[in-house]
């Protein structure tokens, strides 16, 4: 079961309502291992997927639509395994020169007793490779901190990313296939934009249209654009960017974005006149299955 299971039930409710008072007939599926079964008895048109982490955003979930030949909303298979791993994502922003923190990555059993092996400095920031919703994140500042905080991520994955910690606003960015839908700035009462600050009440303050204007907020949309582009992504994704002294660094891409009520690109969406049932239509008018006919690498 995913770590971000209730995430994706809020998901998956919030998307059912907005599609049912535009009168189309949902059928909202709990995915089992009984879901190839579940979908031929649906007989669906289309899968709207609402399954965050592993198995609905890796590739899993979307190979098997592939396969059945059943169209779905969101990214195909490659960009969505690309962008599930974070390290291997940050290789593909690396050849298409879109700008990331410098890294390094922990194997289970090869972790980095010493902080001076790091070619960066505290603070860090330890992740899990392969998880969202920042579960399993710490920002270490001190070295206590460090140890305690890499067997925390290895709880959530097999593999652990150390990075650079960028000092910075931060600012999410919705991109629409092919263009930039807007940006949301990212204000949390305390210092991480955590699990909770993401999807509690926690006081986080959103801000649509960004504070930052101007050449700023163009580089930062520049570079998510570039992030979205280097994975092939074909659907609605967002990129989470710091915009540090020396300009934006990507922090990740989300193929599968929240749609729940605290969810970034729905504010974005509605910021810029786009109700929810119109964001929902666009995704299912775009549903696809199969291979993207998008290029991976796009140079800088």
């Amino acid at each position: 079961m995913s770590s971000e299971r209730e995430v994706s039930l809020r998901t998956g409710a919030a998307m059912a309502l907005g599609l049912r008072s535009r009168d189309y007939t949902v059928i909202e599926i709990d995915a089992g291992r009984d879901l190839p079964a579940r979908l031929i008895e649906a007989r669906a048109d289309v899968v709207l997927n609402a399954l965050h982490g592993t198995y609905g955003e890796d590739g899993r979930i979307q190979g098997l639509l592939d396969w059945m030949d059943i169209p779905y909303t969101g990214d195909g298979l490659r960009a969505c395994l690309l962008a599930m791993d974070k390290a291997l994502s940050k290789q593909f922003f690396r050849l298409s020169g879109v700008p990331v923190a410098e890294d390094v990555v922990l194997y289970r059993g090869r972790e980095i007793a010493d902080l001076s092996e790091l070619s960066f400095g505290l603070p860090c920031v330890v992740k899990p490779v392969s998880e969202g919703s920042s579960v399993g994140v710490t920002i270490v500042r001190d070295a206590a901190a460090y140890g305690p905080a890499v067997k925390l991520a290895f709880e959530a994955c097999e593999s652990v990313l150390v990075e650079q910690f960028i000092e910075g606003p931060e600012l999410s960015v919705a991109t629409l296939v092919d263009q930039t839908l807007g940006s949301v700035e990212i204000e949390p009462v305390h210092a991480f934009y955590d699990y909770e600050a993401k999807y509690g009440n926690s006081g986080t303050r959103y801000h649509v249209p960004p504070r930052l204007q101007g050449d700023e907020l163009a580089a930062v949309e520049r570079a998510a654009f570039l992030a979205h582009q280097a994975l092939g992504c074909r659907g609605i994704t967002r990129t989470d960017v710091i915009l540090g002294v020396a300009g934006p660094v990507v922090l990740e891409v989300n193929t599968l974005p929240g749609m729940t009520a605290t969810s970034l690109v729905p504010k974005i969406a509605a910021g810029v006149g786009m109700p929810f049932g119109d964001l929902l239509e666009y995704m299912l008018d775009r549903a696809a299955c199969g291979p993207s006919t998008e290029g991976v690498i796009h140079g800088a």
